[in-house]
């Protein structure tokens, strides 16, 4: 099978050749640059800087000849802007704190204070106020709240300054889609790519890290509140931006057609390590109305199959995802309360495809041993794998500082259970 065919066999609910793979496909399913480096070094690649793809996080670029060493079957339909608002299109060198030689956009730029800090900016202009700060001896961007206060009554919020990043797709966007088709086109993976907009009430997108002077309600605290406090106001806000996000969607598709398999909605986290941030009946209440009608538009117009990233303890929104229309499920953290994973195979898994859950992220693969690493991905994979429904890739992003031994015990360990 190709990486396509493999893709989408396992969407559908059926067995593929082997357990398809995914590292890069999205923000949420990749690799630290830092780690990145030391596959290629692993595998003899050509030795040339890696591309910091997303510098908010610094998840680096996964080249085609690394994907091809790892048996990747997923290729990124890449958005032309990143998290800071700059463009993916030219690169510059930059130095990592431990001295790795990276490449990052260009138009990226930072300064740094007398404690080490390092401030990135909106659209790289840095006569704006920063908008993200990574700590002294960090490895990511943290967003920097820039909310102005707001009015004291809340009949004075204006809808539209929480709609103000929500516009029409550009001509330039669609290009930048349009021509990264040719080389997926050669390698016959899965493509994967994102909806812009669809995110409602992302807590990594409320302060807007991309925006020079966001306005609105941009504070994270005072977000939840809202989704307590000022609902009505929500749900005009969700409505208005999910006719939005389907006017962008008759174009992308014009431009993509059924050339895309994947498409991410949404990576609005609703659990924590133990219980959900809401209830299942906030949920149905405030969001399934407008994610149903995304992936409504999406399943009558495509064959795309729709994409949910969502941390945490959340087998009490499982329900209300499927019924939301979502497909695939992501990171599928099993290592979170009430998250066996045998139960959710059994209760979710002809339902809803499992896209992650392969190994645990925050402890195993970071700070176990190989045989560790190799005992879980194997464990994991006898549950999810069988009857198709199942993508390996960590649960979240392999992280800075990851062994490298680690990682090559959990690819080794997937070709394993592959036989």
């Amino acid at each position: 099978m190709t990486g396509r065919e493999r893709i989408r066999t396992a969407l559908a609910h059926r067995q593929p050749d082997r357990v398809p793979l995914d590292f890069g496909g999205c923000n949420q399913t990749t690799v630290h640059v830092g780690v990145i480096a030391q596959l290629r070094d692993h595998f003899g690649l050509d030795k040339r800087p890696v591309k910091v793809e997303e510098p908010y996080t610094m998840m680096g670029r996964l080249d085609e000849d690394l994907k091809a060493a790892m048996e990747v079957d997923v290729d990124a339909l890449l958005g032309l802007s990143t998290f800071f608002g700059v463009t993916r299109d030219e690169w510059k060198d930059y130095t990592m704190e431990d001295g790795l030689q990276v490449l990052v956009p260009k138009q990226f730029n930072v300064t740094r204070d007398r404690e080490g800090k390092i401030y990135a900016y909106p659209e790289g202009d840095t006569s704006a106020p920063p908008s993200g700060v990574m700590p002294k001896r960090g490895y990511y961007f943290d967003a920097i709240i820039r909310q102005d206060p707001l009015p004291a009554s809340d009949d004075d919020l204006k809808l539209e300054d929480n709609l103000e990043e929500f516009t029409e797709i550009p001509e330039v966007e669609l290009q930048f889609m349009a021509s990264q088709l040719a080389e997926n086109r050669k390698s016959r993976r899965a493509l994967f790519g994102v909806v812009p907009g669809a995110g409602l009430g992302d807590i990594a997108c409320v302060p807007a890290p991309w925006m020079k002077h966001p306005r609105g309600i941009r504070d994270i605290t005072e977000w939840y509140i809202s989704t307590a406090t000022r609902r009505e106001f929500l749900h005009r806000l969700f409505d208005r931006q999910t006719d939005i996000v389907i006017h962008n969607l008759e174009k992308i598709r014009t431009v993509i057609g059924d050339e895309m398999d994947v498409a991410w909605v949404c990576g609005t986290d609703f659990g924590t390590q133990s219980s959900t941030f809401c209830s299942p009946e906030t949920y149905t209440e405030l969001y399934q109305p407008y994610y149903l009608k995304v992936n409504n538009w999406i399943h009558k117009h495509t064959r795309w199959k729709t994409f949910k990233h969502c941390c945490g303890s959340i087998t009490t929104l499982m329900e209300g995802f499927i019924a939301s229309g979502f497909d695939i499920i992501n990171p599928v953290q099993w290592t979170a309360a009430n998250m066996d994973m045998k139960m959710l195979k059994e209760r979710f898994g002809k339902r809803i495809v499992f896209w992650g859950g392969g190994v645990d992220t925050q402890k195993t693969l970071p700070f176990g041993t190989p045989e560790q690493v190799r005992e879980e991905v194997l464990r994991a994979c006898e549950v999810f794998a069988p009857g198709g429904g199942f993508v390996f890739n960590t649960v979240h992003n392999i992280q800075a500082k990851t062994p490298i031994e680690n990682v090559i015990a959990m690819l080794e360990a997937v070709a394993e259970f592959n036989g």
